[in-house]
């Protein structure tokens, strides 16, 4: 069938399977013409498909030749009429381009939260690796259903108090201020168990227990924390307190496990479909993307993540953090030149400027690309397959 984006508001309902291939191989491009990242055997990439994961998932196949065991949660194509969703088709790419490469990767499609997904993935392990040395957390779904069957879902709210800012209207551009409303203590409590480190702690402890985790392995999480404009949405916000939750669990597993390191990765802020629908955010998004552009040190998920590898977690004398043990690879956002500038326009910035003091172009580029679209050298206009397979899938 010929795929076309079918969005409403922020969320896109098609995937481009081209698409979505030529954007993963543009990423492992990426990665094969840098230095070789040192460090890591075998990987396992719990939330593998896209974003953050993924492109974990590439730098450490590609970039360190690394075996990779992905964990992601997608659905295959229906019939003639719906496509696969984008990790799917992403997933099904990086593995395509990994035996080609003799790369060994297997990907186990569920719930990442679930016991079952645990165990199968220990017994993979088990039998395909012996052992993990680097587990990255990628996670990020809006719900969690706990072993007694609790289902919690988390909210993207302020704490202790309503917030009003600027935000802006992507779908006509419009410049205007919003208040977010706080969370009930409930939320916050419900947001902590899908986005905090509970979860993340339990896929430790069970490969520990069942002897998989490798001697002097590596875990990390991801965060994002942001300047002052986007604290009491994020930072001070509902899902700052899951982060919270998360740096904890990491120095709770520290303490507990003398064969492990646990750190948590501060990122720089990226389009994602969640985030489009987060007043606020996107205005403060566009509004940075602008200004690194200009400055020449505008970074993707790939970029960040090589680095976030090469350069701060798998080092020599252990990984490289600040004074709060955190690696943080948003150094370059919240420079202060660059904070500064974004500030500036922050003040200025309404209805009338945006698309001049704003990257919408760049902003909306991004959003469709988690898609597959807007891929170079693809054809949107010819007939694709839509069904297809991801060779492992377990």
């Amino acid at each position: 069938m010929i795929v076309k984006p079918k969005s409403k508001g922020f969320i896109c309902a098609t995937a481009h399977p081209e698409g979505c291939k030529a954007l993963v191989k543009k990423q492992i491009e990426y990665v094969k013409s840098h230095d070789a990242i040192k460090g890591t055997k075998n990987a396992l990439i719990i939330g593998a498909s896209a974003g953050y994961g993924l492109s974990t998932r590439i730098a450490a196949a590609f970039g360190g030749k690394a075996s990779t065991l992905g964990v992601v949660f997608d659905k295959p194509s229906k019939g003639e009429k719906r496509t696969a969703t984008a990790g799917w088709y992403n997933t099904a790419a990086f593995e395509e381009f990994a035996a080609e490469e003799g790369l060994w990767a297997k990907t186990i499609n569920g719930d990442a939260f679930s016991k079952e997904v645990k165990e199968k993935a220990i017994e993979i392990i088990k039998n395909e690796l012996g052992q993990v040395d680097l587990i990255v957390y990628s996670v990020a779904a809006p719900r969690r259903t706990t072993a007694d069957g609790t289902v919690y879902s988390s909210v993207l709210k302020t704490t202790g108090g309503a917030y009003t800012n600027k935000t802006v209207d992507l779908r006509n551009n419009e410049v205007t201020e919003v208040t977010i409303e706080p969370a009930t203590e409930e939320e916050i409590e419900a947001t902590v168990k899908v986005m905090g480190g509970e979860d993340w702690k339990e896929w430790i402890e069970a490969l520990s227990a069942a002897g998989v985790l490798a001697e002097n392995a590596k875990t990390v999480a991801y965060s994002y924390i942001g300047p002052v404009i986007t604290h009491a949405i994020y930072k001070d916000g509902s899902i700052g307190q899951a982060k919270k939750d998360l740096y904890k669990t990491a120095d709770e597993m520290n303490g507990k496990f003398n064969n492990l390191t646990a750190v948590v990765s501060v990122n720089k802020a990226v389009v994602t479909q969640a985030s489009s629908a987060i007043p606020i955010v996107p205005l403060y998004i566009s509004l940075l993307f602008k200004v690194m552009k200009k400055h020449g040190n505008h970074e993707d998920t790939c970029e960040q993540m090589y680095r976030m590898l090469a350069d701060k977690l798998l080092c020599e004398n252990g990984p490289v953090v600040d004074e709060n043990r955190l690696i943080r690879v948003d150094d370059y956002e919240m420079e202060d030149v660059i904070q500064k500038e974004v500030q500036e326009l922050w003040e200025k910035v309404d209805s009338d400027n945006i698309k001049e003091l704003g990257d919408l172009e760049g902003y909306w580029a991004d959003f469709f690309k988690i898609f597959g679209f807007g891929a170079e050298g693809v054809d949107y206009e010819a007939d694709v397959n839509i069904d297809v397979k991801i060779p492992s899938e377990e």
